[in-house]
């Protein structure tokens, strides 16, 4: 291990909040029992709002942020790994109360990785990302999930909310590869052609979705991965069919839902929480396992930006302007 190294640094002075790009040592990573050399970290929406000014989420300070990363154990006092091996950090709080992923270097408890599958490259895992991993599990929710647990008919039909995002995309393009007929809503009518490439079979305005939901309308979808909430979410509830499954894990619209129950007792649709941060190790496992099957890496590389930790610092006012398109990852090696 270097003995100095580069790490994105944020600071509280009062009301202000600084970011720095400072050269600090092993010293100064305080959390965990395994060190990785980090390879790349991505950009997320919550990554963005850490870095303006903590989020609320960071406790303490001075603080790296990064909630994920991959790269190779540098030294581990953990049973499960040793040096060399290739590892995938997403969740658990990283990035938050914990130091993360910005930084040449992570020290992190080894309960929180996963193993890299072969198949994958340390850059793919982090074009995937946290994004990429809420995706996967909304999506074998929505469909297997009913067609295994609930035993329930194929599911065919489904719709994808937020389908510009990071992980409405990932999440069209899973379905897709799945076998479903992709239905994606976005309000960027720009985005169409982009959506149709990765398998959306029709894309729906976000508008034809913000209306005053109906406690009950015509059964549309056998599932859904709603990533937005608010009246998106109550007319998706409104319109899926029965024993379908809405996969929720965001509230980029609302956080708040005013529907009724008779999506539930009339039609046995199940509202299903997504939880991508204390997902267990074995879930993750498997589904990291299953993403080399189901992401096109080729075409999804085509909106990915790869930045540095210096950029990364001009970049991320940007994304919370709404002025950033595609995947941005950080590569710690720049």
């Amino acid at each position: 291990m270097s003995e100095n190294f580069k790490a994105l640094v944020l600071n509280q002075d009062g009301e202000n909040f600084t970011r720095e790009i400072k050269s600090v040592d092993k010293n100064f990573l305080k959390h965990g029992d395994v060190t990785v050399k980090v390879h790349y970290s991505g950009l997320n929406y919550k990554d963005a709002l850490i870095l303006k000014n903590g989020a609320r989420l960071v406790k303490e300070f001075p603080h790296i942020p990064g909630i994920d990363f991959s790269g190779v154990v540098e030294e581990s006092k953990h049973e499960k790994f040793k040096q060399g091996d290739e590892i995938i950090l997403t969740g658990w709080r990283v990035g938050e109360i914990f130091f993360g992923g910005y930084s040449q270097y992570a020290k992190v408890n080894g309960d929180f990785l996963v193993k890299k599958p072969k198949e994958l490259s340390l850059k793919q895992s982090m074009i995937m990302g946290t994004a990429g991993f809420t995706a996967l599990q909304c999506s074998f929710t929505a469909k297997t999930t009913r067609e295994e647990l609930l035993l329930g008919k194929k599911v065919e039909e489904v719709i994808v909310s937020g389908a510009s995002g990071g992980v409405g995309s990932m999440a069209v393009m899973i379905l897709n590869k799945l076998g479903c007929n992709v239905t994606a809503v976005t309000g960027k009518e720009s985005n169409k052609d982009y959506l149709k490439s990765i398998g959306a079979k029709n894309i729906i305005n976000t508008s034809e979705l913000t209306k005053d939901a109906r406690p009950l309308d015509k059964g549309l979808w056998d599932g859904a991965v709603d990533t937005v909430g608010g009246k998106v979410l109550e007319n998706i509830l409104a319109t899926t069919k029965d024993s379908g499954i809405v996969a929720a894990c965001g509230n980029a619209a609302d956080i708040k839902l005013n529907t009724t129950v008779m999506p539930f007792i009339i039609r046995g649709v199940k509202l299903w929480g997504i939880n991508s941060v204390n997902a267990s190790i074995q879930r993750r496992q498997f589904l990291w396992n299953e993403a080399s099957k189901l992401i096109d890496f080729e075409l999804l590389g085509k909106s990915i930006k790869e930045i540095s930790l210096e950029e990364l610092i001009d970049v991320y006012p940007k994304m919370l302007k709404g002025e950033t398109s595609g995947r941005y990852i950080i590569n710690l090696e720049k």
